[in-house]
């Protein structure tokens, strides 16, 4: 049995139409993280809507469907990920209103992939936390001004509390760190029990 990459729960989609292309580069991730291929744009669609896809390694010219076309559709459902495009498509000026974080030209060695796949998981880490941190103290106020049997007839706290579960489970699941969350826990509840003194 193999043993665990470093981030062996980090979600990777390898895009392109070129297959011994997309099977290179995932074959350059194995061991580093959890990698899936598609071998054009609706395959792709097809796949971050079927699972939790964190990153995509998007090929930008493919027939059918282009890179540019995927990055339009994936904004438009809001997709909540990164994107690096991974291209022999030089940048030109035209890549001002493209949505991707990151843009590598063909050829990528392993290290270089690598290191750029795992500055944005970091970077999703983290704004992952950030909301988290804002959907927690939302219901942090909630709790602390409402009863149990409002809250319980609420729609919209419901889905507060769905929220703050998958949020937690996200960057539980993307920090190299997990204290994060701890001490975040233990400062809401310093400050909770210094309201009640307080009263």
């Amino acid at each position: 049995m193999a043993e665990p990459g470093p981030h062996e729960n980090l979600q990777v989609l390898v895009v392109d139409d070129e297959r011994e292309v997309a099977d290179a580069y995932a074959l350059r991730l194995r061991g580093f993280c959890a990698v899936e291929t598609a071998y054009s744009g609706q395959d792709a669609l097809s796949v971050i809507d079927g699972s939790e896809v964190d990153i995509v390694l998007l090929d930008r010219h493919m027939p059918d469907m282009s890179g540019d076309e995927v990055l339009a559709e994936l904004d438009d459902r809001e997709y909540y990920g990164r994107v690096i495009m991974v291209t022999a498509v030089d940048p030109d000026f035209d890549v001002l209103e493209l949505p991707f974080d990151e843009y590598l030209c063909k050829p990528v060695e392993r290290e270089e992939l690598q290191a750029v796949i795992d500055q944005q998981r970091r970077v999703l880490a983290f704004d992952t936390l950030g909301e988290y941190f804002s959907v927690e103290s939302k219901r942090a106020v909630i709790e602390a001004q409402t009863s149990d049997e409002r809250r319980q007839n609420h729609d919209g706290y419901a889905d507060l509390v769905d929220r703050s579960k998958q949020l937690h489970e996200r960057a539980t699941r993307l920090l190299d760190d997990e204290n994060v969350l701890e001490q975040f826990h233990r400062i809401g509840r310093e400050r909770s029990d210094r309201s009640a003194t307080n009263r």
